[in-house]
């Protein structure tokens, strides 16, 4: 047995239909109280009010809800021999051709992710390291421009359209430069396609399976475009190891990296998995950090102490970095590890928004789940975000107190909190792009704070969450200003 989340059956006192469970409509059971952009907020409230462990019902489905810390940790190490993404979620993401490491499960998932820890490692990061310099210097100037020519910042579609450039970047060795020029169609399938995947998954019945809206089409011909362009930048990558066979020993992106351990002798790797693991990335990379980012700008537009101790840090670290650039933008990727309070401040903001506050799991066989017998293919949900309600380690548990993650002396000395949060999943299965998701955050929020200073707009509502296939912000109501000249030290 891979861990103690399962016991004997025979141990087990209750089945998943014993759980408590909300209220509902008998047929229909709690379908009709669910709104889909707020799914994750209704299972939280729902467990403050049914327990740890509870069940809902859509018409006669049983779907199993988990909110303990200590079995949530457990299952996610189980992961992928004992427990699986949901069967359901891998066939809907697979029918618009994201066919990576994100939805492979058993001998296919460790091929897979063989293939993308062989392309996703800190020295491929580091020597991808000048583009994200220079896309983030990118970022500053087109800011900079706005501002002094009096033209509002739309700061949400700005992080959006960097982090889809950075990933675009990355994963297929292509510029898509979507913070410029939107109008780039590649940019419009990927989303389009993304949002699709992200509706379909909520929804209780495959109807797109019998007949097609006008939006199926759309979304299916969308992802046969992506899957032809990667197809392109395969050949296109071919081109450049061969013209520059040193690129194999340094690959700069993910896509030549991928296609080396692809065209190795006897590397038991194909194509569709280097197309399969490309378009993941993408998918993967763009509105998960670019959110992350956003709502700790949220908060940091809230919090002046917060602003001015991330100002100084960033002041000093850039500073310091000046001489490899204009101190304006960190150009050493040694310099990435000096960013202490940030680390603090982001960990902050995973821990009370983290774009992934659910996930989806299912087990392979029959196993035991506290004292509950769970059957093979039974869908749980574990709530993370809920999970990590801890007021013990978490002292006011709905504050924005970054510093709580300074002092290791205030925290339990056998579970550091970092262990309370899984906000790049957890076990065998934790997310490979993890590193380059927190560089990108460090290389913005640094950059913002170096050179601007960010304020809630006047009269925003606040920002609510939106549930798709990340939580996201409903919007990013702050305006940035100029600091003309940022101190030369702290």
């Amino acid at each position: 047995m891979p861990s103690d989340v399962r016991t004997a059956l025979g141990t087990a006192t209750r089945g998943v239909a014993d759980l408590p469970c909300p209220p509902g409509i008998p047929l229909v059971g709690n379908a009709l109280q669910i709104n889909s952009t707020q799914f994750h907020l209704t299972l939280e409230r729902w467990a403050r009010a049914q327990g740890p462990i509870y069940r809902f019902r859509v018409g006669h489905r049983n779907i199993m809800v988990i909110s303990d810390l200590e079995l949530i940790g457990n299952l996610l190490r189980d992961r992928p021999d004992a427990i699986r993404r949901p069967s359901r979620d891998s066939r809907l993401i697979g029918e618009l051709g994201s066919t990576g490491v994100f939805i492979a499960e058993g001998a296919d998932w460790r091929k897979q992710r063989k293939l993308v820890m062989r392309a996703l490692t800190p020295e491929m990061v580091r020597n991808f390291f000048p583009t994200l310099a220079a896309m983030t210097e990118r970022l500053r100037l087109h800011w900079q421009a706005a501002i002094r020519e009096g033209r509002r910042v739309d700061l949400l579609r700005d992080l959006r359209a960097y982090t889809l450039d950075v990933t675009m970047a990355l994963a297929m060795g292509q510029d898509s430069n979507t913070l410029e020029h939107d109008d780039n169609p590649l940019q419009r399938d990927a989303e389009f396609v993304f949002n699709r995947i992200g509706r379909r998954l909520l929804m209780p019945f495959a109807y797109w399976r019998y007949f097609k809206l006008k939006a199926d089409r759309h979304a299916e011909a969308s992802a046969a475009r992506i899957r032809d362009a990667v197809g392109g930048f395969i050949a296109q990558a071919r081109a450049r190891l061969a013209a520059n066979p040193e690129l194999r020993e340094k690959p700069a992106n993910l896509m030549d990296a991928l296609v080396c351990a692809r065209d190795e002798p006897e590397s038991g790797f194909t194509d569709e998995m280097v197309v399969g693991n490309a378009i993941t990335m993408v998918f993967a990379g763009e509105d998960t950090t670019s959110n992350t980012i956003a709502w700790l700008l949220d908060f940091v537009s809230r919090d002046a102490e917060v602003a001015r101790r991330l100002a100084a840090e960033a002041d000093a670290v850039l500073h310091a970095d000046a001489e490899a650039g204009s101190g304006r933008v960190l150009r050493r990727f040694a310099a990435l590890d000096k960013f202490s309070y940030l680390d603090a401040a982001t960990n902050e903001a995973m821990r009370l928004k983290p774009v992934a506050p659910i996930m989806g799991m299912e087990p392979n066989h029959d196993m035991v789940v506290g004292d509950i017998i769970v059957e093979k293919g039974q869908l749980m949900i574990a709530l993370l975000r809920e999970a990590a309600r801890l007021p013990a380690e978490f002292p006011e548990i709905n504050a924005f107190r970054p510093e709580r993650w300074l002092s290791a002396s205030a925290l339990p000395k056998k579970d550091h909190p970092t262990r309370k949060l899984f906000p790049f999943g957890g076990g065998q299965r934790l997310c490979p792009g993890r590193f380059l998701a927190l560089a990108e955050i460090k290389m913005v929020v640094s950059m913002i704070m170096r050179n601007f200073a960010v304020a809630p707009e006047r009269g925003a509502p606040p920002v609510q969450e939106l549930f798709t296939f990340t939580m996201n912000p409903s919007a990013l109501p702050l305006t940035l200003t100029l600091r003309e000249s940022p101190p030369q030290s702290p």
